[in-house]
């Protein structure tokens, strides 16, 4: 028996699907997630081992992006508009490559197809010394964690990923061993002759340097209808950072003909 993708489902209309970044969920834009659903059918998707999806050892972009054309085909959607944020936006980028007749929208927040040089390691380095037979609380936990991790949001982002495995045990929903064996596949990028030629928009935190100004080429060729815009005061993590103009950007682009 396939898999099929872990979801919440908001809203009513075409359908939008969200897909988040490496150690996030479908959760991360729950705020979000309800302001679109006033105008979509909106799916937050939880990645494979990420959220409450399913754990596999797998985990390249050919593997997810197959989840979510099988995720499609299961829920009936078709002429999708979807958001990937950084991971989730190169997965974004491989299913516009595969599927691009499935697309109606495609939106890549704060990532570029490019290889990038690892820069997780210090986070799961710091994941890998939690031991939940020690950590009972999620508070012990973020000590520990702020003990090799200077950046309290980064912290925060993490915990949310602990939850109660049993009344006296904790465990994180994300799938860590296969995150620290598979990272290498995660920062890779797409296959030099690909190219996506519907409607795209790339948005780049002003703050982020994950999308330089060189970088624009690159976009240019595998997506030639490209727009690429910036969001004010926003780093990475740019839908969270500047909801407002993020959300507004969005709706311009996925409404338009």
């Amino acid at each position: 028996m396939q898999k099929i993708l872990h979801s919440k489902i908001l809203g009513e209309g075409k359908p939008l699907l969200i897909l988040h970044g490496f150690l996030g969920s479908g959760d991360n834009w729950i705020t979000l997630g309800r302001k679109f659903s006033a105008f979509y059918e909106v799916h937050l998707i939880d990645l494979r081992n990420h959220g409450r999806s399913f754990h596999d050892p797998i985990m390249n972009y050919e593997v997810m992006t197959n989840d979510i054309i099988r995720y499609c085909t299961y829920y009936k959607l078709e002429n999708i508009r979807i958001i990937g944020h950084s991971m989730g936006g190169k997965v974004a980028m491989f299913l516009a490559m595969a599927q691009p007749n499935l697309l109606a929208k495609l939106c890549i927040a704060d990532i570029a197809p490019k290889v990038y040089v690892r820069g997780h390691d210090y986070i799961l380095e710091a994941l890998q010394k939690v031991d939940f037979t020690q950590y009972k609380t999620r508070e012990s936990v973020g000590i520990l964690l702020r003990k090799y991790i200077d950046n309290t949001a980064i912290v925060a982002f993490l915990l949310k990923n602990v939850y109660h495995k049993s009344n006296d045990s904790l465990g994180f929903r994300f799938n860590l061993s296969v995150f620290v064996s598979q990272y290498e596949k995660i920062m890779q990028t797409l296959p030099e002759e690909s190219c996506y030629k519907g409607a795209t928009l790339f948005l780049k935190g002003s703050l982020s340097s994950y999308i330089l100004q060189e970088d624009f080429a690159v976009i240019k060729k595998h997506f030639p209808k490209a727009t690429i815009q910036t969001i004010a005061r926003a780093g990475h993590w740019l839908h969270a950072e500047n909801p407002i103009e993020f959300y507004d950007t969005c709706i311009k682009f996925f409404a338009k003909s």
